[in-house]
């Protein structure tokens, strides 16, 4: 096939102009075969996926540009084409049919999810070797596994692309090892090595906390940015490049109903079983212990989730309820996040005299984007109830400046997705996190592992110094654990 560049007679130029900091971005990347942005989430990395697009094609460098991004995401990328350009982008779906026109089209941009490249993958290995194309992953941890078959289709059809840009404001999505298969995409291995394993046993979580190992652990941290800068930029809400209003964290701690309790305390002690004969977990595999504990982090939330009969009220909703109904005399909207699908249906119901809409799994792309549209634009809908999983990218909630965690996981991506879809460009108004954290529970754990996590991607994202790190990473998480199982611990 005749490789085909942007006719000049496209309007190529685009529509709104951007901030500084986003121009400098587009600038320190355009001539690059591969880069990374990493701006925090919120500060418009859109914008810079758009005008490096409009830069490749004005300039003959590729002919098409292919934006991969999650499913419910693909819309949100159609509309911001729209806003910032005169281009309509064509999107690749599940039909085999449809798709057949758009790889053998004129089209410029080609928008799909990540699920079509794998399902695509000999039209796109064709495509490639036919066409000069540049590639933008956005929300690019979604690769973060390096054995995941979409991850593995990524990685092999990486060096027939012209250009390749991966984008997320997570690099360090929740373990700072996540962030090696997305930079193996840019590099194959030059940057950090091309063995995983080996990768992943340098910079994990410490299962101790010996001054030895805590100082190989922050220099293999450090190391990550170090190997990285040459080809990635990354800002944050921090260092001065937009006004934004503050963030302000609080954390409710919330007292126990006495059936909730009783609950609780017997699902501890077989935990605490299990424990002692199989030891703390500290990696995700350790699959029948984390299930475990996710079983208390439900029991702190609603005991419901366990126990179809329980008939109290939890704990948690009395506070819950005193905070929304404050904010809802004041006028203002709130965000209540909840991990589980069964919650956010139930507090939709349980707080509906607020005006509620929710988001979660099971709803369809449409009733997501409805709910978003009520919580934006309709001044009876005070309360959005939500699971990050399903809401926690590429949505403007900025109609709020409340997020209330009802209950978190151990993902610390989902936290920090999930609070700064109020915190980003157009807020005008203070935002306020509230955690809600059960006395002497999993709940105390949780907030200590998440800090760590943070803490951890700082460093490896270049956020902060070592000495930053050394003042402020808690090494105690795993101490934590064993005083909330009850464990002693050997000093």
């Amino acid at each position: 096939m005749t490789k085909m560049y942007a006719s000049k007679h496209l309007k190529l130029d685009p529509k709104l102009i951007a901030f500084p900091y986003q121009k400098e971005a587009v600038e320190a990347i355009r001539d690059k075969e591969y880069a990374a942005v990493f701006h925090e989430q919120g500060l418009g990395k859109t914008k810079i996926a758009i005008d490096l697009a409009l830069f490749w094609l004005n300039n003959e460098i590729v002919d098409s540009v292919l934006i991969i991004t999650k499913k419910t995401l693909v819309y949100n990328w159609l509309r911001e084409f729209r806003l910032h350009t005169h281009i309509k982008p064509v999107i690749l779906t599940q039909s085999r049919r449809k798709n057949y026109y758009v790889f053998n089209g004129p089209s410029r941009i080609i928008l799909a999810n990540y699920e079509v490249v794998a399902s695509e993958y000999m039209r796109f290995e064709l495509f490639l070797k036919s066409r000069d194309v540049g590639i933008v992953l956005d929300e690019s941890a979604k690769i973060k596994s390096p054995k995941a078959h979409i991850s593995s289709s990524f990685h092999n059809l990486s060096p027939l692309f012209k250009r390749r840009i991966i984008m997320t404001g997570t690099p360090v999505a929740n373990r700072p090892y996540d962030i090696w298969s997305q930079i193996r995409f840019l590099d194959q291995g030059k940057s950090l090595g091309d063995d995983f394993a080996h990768f992943k046993s340098k910079v994990d979580l410490p299962k101790t906390s010996t001054a030895e190992e805590q100082n190989q652990f922050e220099s293999s941290l450090k190391q990550i940015w170090e190997s990285i800068s040459g080809f990635s930029v990354r800002e944050t809400k921090d260092s001065g490049i937009i006004s934004l209003p503050a963030k302000v964290y609080h954390s409710v701690i919330t007292e126990w109903a006495p059936r909730q309790y009783d609950m609780y305390c017997s699902y501890r002690e077989d935990l605490k079983t299990v424990v002692i004969k199989e030891g703390i977990p500290t990696e995700d595999k350790a699959e029948n212990i984390l299930k475990r504990l996710l079983r208390l982090v439900q029991i702190a939330s609603n005991p419901r989730l366990v126990d179809e009969s329980y008939s109290e009220e939890p704990g948690k909703l009395i506070e819950l309820r005193d905070l929304v109904q404050k904010f809802h005399k004041k006028g203002q909207k709130c965000i209540v996040w909840s991990c589980f699908t069964e919650n956010v249906d139930w507090l939709a119901r349980e707080l509906k005299h607020y005006g509620t809409c929710k988001i979660h799994g099971k709803l369809s792309i449409d009733e997501r984007n409805r709910s978003v549209e009520k919580f934006m634009f309709q001044s009876d809908v005070s309360v959005l109830v939500a699971s990050p999983g399903a809401a926690k990218e590429g949505l403007t909630l900025t109609a709020g400046n409340i997020a209330i965690f009802y209950d978190r996981g151990f993902s610390l991506d989902d936290y920090l997705q999930a609070q700064d879809r109020i915190h980003r460009i157009s807020q005008k108004q203070t935002c306020y996190i509230y955690n809600l954290i059960m006395e002497e529970s999993i709940d105390q754990w949780i907030d200590i592992l998440l800090s760590a996590k943070q803490w951890a991607a700082k460093l490896a994202q270049g956020d902060i110094t070592q000495d930053d790190f050394k003042r402020n990473m808690p090494y105690s998480f795993q101490e934590t654990l064993c005083n909330i199982l009850g464990i002693k611990v050997d000093k």
